[in-house]
């Protein structure tokens, strides 16, 4: 962008390109430089940065806001425009209107001088969360999320959105995108598990599922037989496209992921002797593998010296063709060159949108694209982007008073008390000239009273406790700016939370699970599934609307199965014999559970724990309720008391979560 703007043609002094260091942003403002191009992240350090030049000698270098306005034009309005570094950008562009803000504040709530002093830095960051008067923002995406549309949607005179609004149906209309979802076909993988540990450990089911997916994404044998179907098919299908320059990515699960396919593709190209295809990988750090004690692996090493910065051009020549990447350039990659994507990684709204555009460039002799899927159903692609292929609909903004509910909430756990947070902010908002070395350590201290009386709680509750802290801590930082709460109190525990919520200690047992020894792969095969246009234009409206934060919750809990039934589970799932009976029981379950007032009541007004002794009387009249047709399950429900135990587990998680959420 830096580039682009700077070849319009200017008179000198007129564009700055920012491509050094603050310093050279500060310098830029101070002259005022009429359009300046830079990086947001510049802006928090420009204060220090200013406070340096002044103490080397630069005494008449100011910023000066007053009478000034600016308009901010921004290239992706993604979550970083409503985060705390955009708050920065407002502080510096509008210094002299926060000033006079935070001075109007203190009038109006009648602060004495030593009130004002030690409110000061308080109001003045509570100030430039909002809307600044004499600045205007003008941002572009593809896919707006829930905070974009409400952080940038100020009516305008005539009370319309302000949006100019290019949809994706329109782009690909008109030839300006192709359409990446009209060649896509998905493939599923059919395997077996058996359990050869001698052990049948009691473990976490979602860090199980988990655990035993990532050892089959790893296995050699999935490896292998997933490279050959995509090298076979490049090379057949792909390779002669767009005259001959045509590429393709292949996405992963991640960067051991991206390694072992790297390694996998190569050994497969050279043992067919293949010399038309050649592979590039796309990670970041350093990566260890536990089959290969010792040894680590880095992007640059495994292309053969070529530097990070230098990928992108040595992948757009004639020497390579297949591009393996973890996260990196799934998003904001521009290469009019890619033809097809390989999906071996779940992929889930944005992210799946995002992820797949990189093929909807257009150049000279690209007339299609193609997707090739081992993890995504259509359905679930066809969910991702239909929201964004014409208007993207949002739900109404939450409740202003929601966040004053849950300010009491917190009040009414007794682990945050009023006036630590104000000691807390009253040495982090001090003048930077008045800072000394015993800050960092007092501050320190202070948010410590806080982690020990945390740590003497039951760990479900530090669960709930740590989820509410969070919610208070995400809605305060979006709706603060779309709403003028202009309240000190939510902005001092604001501020706190940030800092309390990092030191807080984590869940235990949070560390992956291992389970490669305790299991072996049985059989294995791949099979095309579908193949075909996912058609956006099916369907009613514009898909389902982008929500909201939320209070739920964390949704970390899980409850313990034993490993071999959770293999029994897998193997239903993937394996040739899967029944949804036993899953349609409890199903039925849940939905009674949920229609029930009793319950609605219970949730409405209780802690998971204190409504749990409701859900346990109600359990065994809505099992009998479902007796008929299931009478070998309702038996087992009956007389095991571990089967059972498990079962109103997962089913008490469930009934109270959606409860929760939809309460009135």
């Amino acid at each position: 962008m830096q580039n682009t703007i700077y070849q319009f043609e200017h008179k000198q002094g007129v564009v700055q390109k920012i491509d050094e260091d603050t310093r050279q942003l500060v310098q830029a403002l101070h002259e005022g430089t009429p359009i300046i191009i830079t990086t947001l992240q510049k802006f928090p350090f420009i204060a220090e940065t200013l406070d340096k030049l002044q103490r080397e000698g630069k005494k008449g270098l100011a910023l000066s806001t007053q009478d000034k306005r600016f308009a901010v034009i921004v290239d992706e309005a993604h979550s970083s425009q409503s985060g705390e570094t955009a708050m920065e950008l407002k502080g510096v562009l509008n210094a002299h209107g926060v000033q006079e803000a935070a001075a109007q504040y203190a009038l109006d709530h009648e602060l004495e001088d030593d009130d004002a002093d030690q409110m000061a830095g308080v109001v003045r960051e509570m100030m430039k969360r909002g809307k600044q008067s004499n600045l205007s923002f003008f941002a572009f995406t593809a896919t707006p999320k829930y905070k974009t549309k409400k952080v940038f949607d100020e009516p305008g005179s005539a009370g319309e959105s302000p949006f100019h609004l290019y949809t994706m149906r329109q782009a690909i209309e008109e030839k300006f995108i192709l359409d990446v979802l009209r060649h896509y076909v998905t493939y599923e993988a059919y395997f077996r598990l058996v359990q050869v540990g001698d052990d049948d450990p009691h473990v976490e089911r979602k860090k199980a599922a988990r655990a035993l997916a990532r050892t089959l994404t790893f296995h050699a044998v999935n490896l292998r037989t997933k490279t050959e179907v995509m090298v076979e098919h490049f090379r057949t299908h792909v390779r002669h496209k767009i005259g001959g320059r045509a590429k393709a990515m292949v996405v992963t699960d991640g960067r051991l992921h991206a390694v072992r396919y790297k390694q996998a593709f190569d050994k497969y190209i050279a043992e067919k002797g293949y010399t038309d295809v050649k592979t590039l990988v796309a990670f970041s750090g350093v990566v260890e593998d536990s089959e290969a004690p010792g040894k680590s692996w880095t992007e640059v090493g495994m292309n053969g010296g070529i530097k990070e910065s230098e990928l992108p051009e040595r992948f757009d020549s004639h020497e390579y063709q297949v591009l393996l990447v973890a996260e990196k350039y799934q998003t904001g990659f521009d290469q009019p060159l890619l033809h097809t994507m390989y999906v071996d990684k779940k992929l889930t709204g944005l992210q799946a949108v995002q992820t797949l555009s990189r093929l909807n460039r257009t150049c000279a002799g690209k007339e299609d694209t193609f997707i090739l899927d081992f993890r995504n159903t259509p359905e679930e692609i066809f969910k991702a982007f239909k929201p964004y292929y014409q208007d993207t609909p949002t739900e109404p903004l939450t409740d202003a008073q929601h966040l004053y509910r849950l300010h009491h909430q917190i009040e009414e756990t007794g682990l945050i008390f009023e006036e630590e947070v104000q000691a807390f902010c009253k040495v982090y908002f001090l003048p930077r000239r008045k800072e000394t070395v015993h800050d960092h350590a007092a501050m320190n201290g202070i948010l410590d009273q806080a982690v020990d009386r945390f740590k003497e709680r039951e760990a479900e509750e530090r669960e709930e406790l740590k989820a509410l802290l969070v919610n208070f801590r995400n809605l305060y930082g979006f709706l603060s700016q779309v709403i003028p709460y202009q309240d000190s109190d939510l902005e001092q525990l604001y501020t706190y939370l940030r800092f309390l919520l990092t030191k807080l200690p984590k869940r235990e047992g949070e560390g992956p699970i291992h389970l490669e020894d305790e299991i072996e792969l049985q059989y294995y095969r791949l099979q095309k599934i579908s193949e075909g246009q996912i058609d956006l234009g099916a369907g009613d409206g514009n898909g389902q609307a982008l929500k909201g934060p939320n209070d739920v919750g964390t949704g970390q809990e899980d409850q313990r199965i034993r490993l071999s039934e959770l293999i029994g589970l897998l193997n239903e799932r993937f394996g040739t014999d899967f029944t949804q009976a036993d899953q349609l029981f409890f199903d039925q379950i849940q939905e009674e559970a949920i229609e029930s007032e009793t319950l609605r009541e219970a949730a409405a007004t209780n802690s998971k724990n204190d409504f749990r002794y409701v859900f346990e009387k109600a359990f065994e009249g809505l099992v009998i309720d479902r007796m008929e047709g299931n009478e070998e399950i309702f038996g087992k429900l009956m007389s095991d008391g571990e089967f059972r135990k498990l079962a109103v587990e997962h089913l008490l998680h469930q009934v109270y979560g959606a409860l929760k959420m939809h309460k009135p």
